[in-house]
């Protein structure tokens, strides 16, 4: 009996448990503080952080520099005469 209320207690913490936090694109876009952790631990281990992670704070990088490529402020074509 108390293998089985132990065994349904670890369960129940497992359930509970915080999922692991993925590094996307566009939550590193959403948060400039994790983008600059993961560029700079990227820039010590780049082996160790790996590199879809750094490509991912990469490409954030661009993003939040260039935009997203849907311009507001599209120019209109020159007439022709």
């Amino acid at each position: 009996m108390k293998k089985s209320g132990m065994l349904l207690l670890v369960l129940v913490l497992t359930a509970c448990e915080k999922p692991v936090p993925t590094d996307t694109i566009e939550s590193l876009v959403a948060n400039p503080e994790r983008l600059k952790e993961v560029e700079r631990l990227c820039r010590e281990d780049h082996a160790k952080m790996g590199d879809a992670l750094c490509n991912a704070a990469s490409e954030a990088r661009r993003r939040r520099f260039m935009g997203d490529g849907k311009s507001k402020y599209t120019p209109q074509p020159a007439p022709q005469n």
